[in-house]
């Protein structure tokens, strides 16, 4: 099966990125989020992401014209019946997801594939949510998505081996490094990311260093290209949050307990870069 037509439900950060590789792989797509003002705030992402490599000249005009071209923004739901895929982008939420994928069972015709890009949550019970477990899989994009090569591709239960390659030939086109990953909490990313993040926010926590510091310690003393505090606010500190809750809850184990500062900052609001204040200031 060769992916052609994709509808991307979720215009955040993610969905949009994800859209835009998709259009950028020749894909005809569809971007798809509640309200018309959300729809818009991802299509301008896209654009200024896209004019900036037109500047840096990684990009023709030319070229970024014909990838705006190929994506169109909408609120509903009907697109999807006409597309090979449907890629789910929304909040990390078991209920809402789930919600989502049950509407588009209704919409799409069987043979569409359904993939989640959710960062911790079981595919097998989001799969069980629809009619076609066979055609339901994960697909974990990096963020940014225009930017990070790794997509880890999660079988569910009932996966087929021909959704399986369909969804990883697409993330080949898309020209992403596909990594098979088996369905268990977090997969590999997340299982070892979060706690990382986590213990950074303990030593914080704990007084040991500030922020920068912590970071720098990281950075230079690890040679990772950001600090963990830095990149829990790229992520989303809410999202950290439901990731770490969800390790703690499906492994019963304490050392996946979310940092108390953590879960202050995010009832605080204090969710990172998108909200202007994480751990830093933006």
């Amino acid at each position: 099966m060769v992916i052609r037509n994709v509808m991307v439900v979720g215009a955040g950060q993610m969905g949009a990125g994800i859209a835009q590789v998709a259009a950028q792989a020749g894909c005809r797509v569809w971007l798809r989020d509640i309200t018309p003002q959300l729809v818009d705030k991802g299509l301008g992402g896209i654009r200024r992401f896209l004019e900036k490599s037109v500047e840096k000249g990684k990009l023709t005009a030319a070229d970024k014209d014909a990838v705006l071209g190929r994506i169109t923004g909408t609120v509903d739901a009907a697109p999807a019946a006409g597309c090979d895929i449907v890629i789910e982008a929304v909040v990390e939420d078991l209920g809402v997801k789930a919600k989502v994928f049950g509407e588009l069972d209704k919409v799409c015709p069987p043979a569409s594939l359904f993939a989640s890009n959710t960062s911790s949550l079981p595919i097998t019970q989001l799969a069980a949510a629809t009619s076609r477990p066979d055609r339901f899989i994960g697909m974990h994009f990096m963020n940014p998505v225009p930017l990070m090569k790794l997509v880890e591709i999660i079988r569910g239960l009932a996966t087929s081996d021909a959704t399986y390659a369909a969804v990883r030939d697409l993330a080949v086109t898309m020209g992403k490094e596909p990594v098979t990953v088996q369905d268990a909490p977090g997969f590999v990313s997340n299982r070892i990311l979060i706690p990382m993040i986590n213990e950074a926010v303990f030593c914080l926590q704990e007084g040991l260093a500030t922020p920068e510091d912590i970071d720098t310690v990281m950075r230079l003393g690890m040679n990772h290209p950001m600090g963990p505090l830095a990149l829990a606010d790229l992520i989303g500190l809410d999202t950290v949050l439901s990731i770490a809750d969800v390790l703690y809850r499906e492994f019963q184990d304490s050392k996946y307990r979310a940092c108390p500062l953590l879960r202050k900052m995010v009832r605080a609001g204090y969710l990172g870069k998108k909200a202007g204040r994480g751990f830093y200031r933006y």
